[in-house]
């Protein structure tokens, strides 16, 4: 069966996962996150797509965007896909793939589910015992969101912004937010919408989804379909 096109909604966020092959590292030295960080940035800016979180990890990545056209996200991860494994191929006289098929993508509702999702791309070091503390991993967007470092790749979403008033507001905000425990229920729901790309969000939110692609975007109902009763001159 042919795989279905990818349908982005502009204005609708992403959470975005890809995975080196067979597991494998797709980032070998520091370099090569500085690369990759830079080429998003230039194909988001140029594309108008913006990043509100991010994490590079060894083997693969994650990324919070949001498109501004329909079929952008697709275009941004193509492109970016093609330039990265260029320059990693030429730099480790390397050949063939790099990454793990395509990329996997959940859209994410605007309300307190994009938060989380936030949350969960952040701490990635912190689950995997790379790092003690969130802030120690370079390659995320965590000093940006919790600290106020400067960072030219990373806009805040509206849902961010409401935090509080201002800067130093939003960061507190988000702090308490990042300290908090994720519970194991929130932390397989993510991991679920994520592997099966389904809705992350209320039922209301997976149902405009549905609406809008005119498909599904989340888990079949159980059981067999309803047989509709047949007339009664049918019967037998």
């Amino acid at each position: 069966m042919p795989r279905q096109p990818r349908l982005d909604l502009a204005g609708v966020p992403q959470h975005v996962v890809q995975r080196g092959n067979d597991r494998q590292p797709c980032f070998f030295q520091d370099i090569d996150h500085v690369r990759y960080l830079d080429e998003l940035r230039e194909i988001c800016l140029r594309e108008r797509c913006a990043v509100h979180a991010c994490v590079l990890m060894t083997n693969h990545l994650h990324l919070l965007m949001t498109p501004s056209a329909r079929a952008q996200m697709a275009r941004v991860m193509q492109l970016l896909g093609r330039r990265y494994v260029r320059y990693v191929n030429d730099r480790y006289c390397r050949t063939g793939t790099l990454w793990e098929g395509r990329y996997k993508a959940c859209r994410v509702d605007s309300e307190a589910y994009l938060l989380r999702c936030c949350r969960y791309i952040e701490l990635n070091p912190l689950r995997a015992r790379m790092v003690v503390d969130p802030a120690d991993h370079r390659c995320s967007s965590f000093a940006c969101n919790a600290l106020a470092v400067a960072d030219p790749l990373i806009r805040p979403h509206a849902s961010y912004l409401a935090l509080g008033s201002n800067v130093a507001e939003r960061c507190a905000a988000y702090r308490t937010l990042v300290g908090q425990a994720i519970t194991p229920d929130e932390l397989d729901g993510i991991r679920r919408h994520l592997q099966r790309q389904h809705a992350y969000g209320t039922e209301r939110f997976r149902a405009a989804i549905e609406a809008q692609l005119s498909r599904r975007a989340g888990p079949a109902k159980m059981g067999r379909p309803r047989k509709s009763a047949l007339p009664p001159e049918s019967a037998h």
